[in-house]
């Protein structure tokens, strides 16, 4: 078990669902852990998008996973919150309607429901 926690789906935007997800790592190995834990769930395994970013000792690792730009809306919230050690999951379904830029205000607003989770809200 990696400690994993889920938020399960915290929005919707035009048909598109989002999700949040979050656990402690400290290495990739770790992070690989979580993402693997997450996705043994047939819903975010079979998800349109598995965003992720996490800052660990050796540094930040940040995967879009087909949202191009969207690793990086998690990686400077983190930073931001100084949020070490940790990896933030953001689960996109895609509902069949394109979002644009307002992809990234998703991503972000998924994220930000995971920080105020952790009481780290602004």
């Amino acid at each position: 078990m990696t400690g994993l926690t889920r938020l399960g789906v915290v929005l919707s935007d035009r048909g598109s669902k989002y999700a949040v997800s979050g656990a402690p790592a400290r290495s990739r190995e770790e992070v690989d852990a979580v993402l693997a834990e997450l996705k043994a769930d047939r819903a975010y395994a079979k998800a349109t998008h598995n965003t992720w970013a996490a800052l660990l000792p050796s540094g930040a690792l940040k995967a879009d996973d087909g949202e191009s730009g969207a690793a990086m809306v998690i990686l400077r919230m983190m930073e931001r919150a100084a949020l070490a050690d940790h990896v933030i999951v953001v689960t996109r379904w895609y509902g069949g309607k394109k979002l644009g830029g307002d992809r990234f205000r998703r991503v972000g607003d998924a994220t930000r429901a995971y920080l105020d989770h952790l009481g780290l809200g602004a």
